[in-house]
C-alpha cells in the first residue's frame, strides 16, 4: 500500500464548483464523492510507529499502522467551544502554520463513525477548514450514516437477477439520471434528447460489477425520449421507460421539466405502486416522494404543468 498517494482530483474540482456558487446540489455532489474518499487527518504523535512508516507517512502514502497504534486526532475548537474534527482533501490545504505532529490517510467513513461515536465531545466535520471551510453540521452527517447503512443492508441481501435488474432500473431512474440533470442543467437535457436511450443505457451499466457488463438486458431502442416545447418558458421531455418496466415498484415514465427563465430543472416520475400508479419527485438533494395519483382520465402532462407551475 506503500506506494499509493491520495489522489482528490475528482473531490477538489466538485468543491471548487461548490465554493463557486454554493448551491445545495453542488453541496450534494460534495458529499457524494467525499463518502467514498480517504482524506488527511491530523492526528497527536502517534506512539510505536516505526521510521519508514514515519517517512511514508510524511510524504502522505498511505501506510499499514500496527493494530495497537492509537490514533488521537487533532480536533478544531470554535469560538462557542464547539468541537470539530479537520479533515483536509489534500495536503495544499493545510498551511505550513497549522501543520501537525502527524497526518493519517484514512476513509472518510473512518472519520464518520469516529465523530457520530464521540457526540459528547465532537460536533461536526470541518472541510478544509483553514482555506474553503466546509462544514458538515450533525444532520449531514446523519443523512451520510443512513447512506451507509442503506448500502451495507443492500450488500448483504441475496436478491435474484430479476430483482437486482429492478433495483439498477429505479437507481438509474430515480437517482442517476436526475443527478446528472441537475449537475448538467441545459447541457445535460441536451445530451438526453440527443443520446436517448444510449444515454439511459450508460447509466445502467454503471451499476453492474465490470465483469458482469455483458449481463445488461436493455438495450436503447427501449427506451423513448419526446420533448415538448408547452410555452416559450417551459419545455417538457418525456422519457418512457421499457415495458418490463410497468409493475409495482418500479418507475414507468419521467418527464423532465425546464423552465428556461430561471434555467430550473423539475424532474418528475411516474411510479406503480402498491395503492397505484402516483406521480413522485426528485430534489436537486437527491429527495424522492411521491406527490399524487396519476390522474384517471389520462391528463398526466396537465398534471405534471401544474406541479411544476406551482414550485
Amino acid at each position: 500500500m506503500a506506494d499509493q498517494v491520495l489522489d482528490n482530483a475528482q473531490l477538489e474540482a466538485a468543491i471548487a464548483e461548490f465554493i463557486q456558487d454554493r448551491q445545495k446540489e453542488k453541496y450534494a455532489r460534495v458529499m457524494e464523492i467525499l463518502e467514498k474518499s480517504m482524506v488527511l487527518v491530523p492526528v497527536m504523535q502517534l506512539q510505536g510507529v516505526d521510521e519508514e512508516t514515519q517517512k511514508q507517512m510524511q510524504k502522505h502514502r498511505f501506510v499499514q499502522l500496527p493494530k495497537e497504534t492509537r490514533i488521537l486526532p487533532c480536533l478544531l475548537r470554535r469560538d462557542t467551544g464547539e468541537q470539530a474534527l479537520p479533515i483536509f482533501s489534500s495536503p495544499e490545504q493545510i498551511p505550513q502554520d497549522k501543520k501537525s505532529h502527524g497526518l493519517v490517510a484514512m476513509p472518510f467513513q473512518v472519520c464518520l463513525s469516529m465523530v457520530m461515536s464521540n457526540q459528547e465531545h465532537i460536533e461536526n466535520i470541518a472541510l478544509n477548514p483553514f482555506t474553503q471551510n466546509i462544514g458538515l453540521p450533525k444532520t449531514i452527517l446523519e443523512v451520510a450514516v443512513k447512506r451507509r447503512d442503506m448500502m451495507q443492508n443492500a450488500q448483504t441481501i441475496k436478491v435474484s437477477e430479476k430483482q437486482f435488474r429492478q433495483m439498477v432500473h429505479n437507481r438509474m431512474a430515480l437517482y442517476l439520471l436526475p443527478q446528472y440533470l441537475f449537475e448538467h442543467k441545459e447541457e445535460g437535457l441536451k445530451e438526453l434528447q440527443g443520446r436517448e436511450g444510449e444515454l439511459l443505457l450508460q447509466f445502467y451499466k454503471e451499476s453492474y460489477p465490470e465483469e458482469k457488463k455483458a449481463a445488461v438486458q436493455n438495450t436503447a431502442d427501449k427506451f423513448s425520449v419526446m420533448t415538448m416545447n408547452i410555452t416559450e418558458d417551459m419545455q417538457i421531455t418525456r422519457v418512457d421507460m421499457p415495458d418490463e418496466t410497468n409493475k409495482k415498484g418500479m418507475c414507468y415514465r419521467v418527464y423532465v421539466v425546464h423552465l428556461r427563465g430561471t434555467q430550473n430543472i423539475l424532474y418528475y416520475t411516474l411510479e406503480k405502486t402498491e395503492q397505484g400508479n402516483y406521480i413522485g419527485m426528485v430534489t436537486p438533494d437527491g429527495k424522492h416522494e411521491l406527490v399524487e395519483p396519476v390522474p384517471d382520465n389520462g391528463a398526466e402532462i396537465e398534471a405534471v404543468m401544474n406541479l411544476a407551475a406551482n414550485i
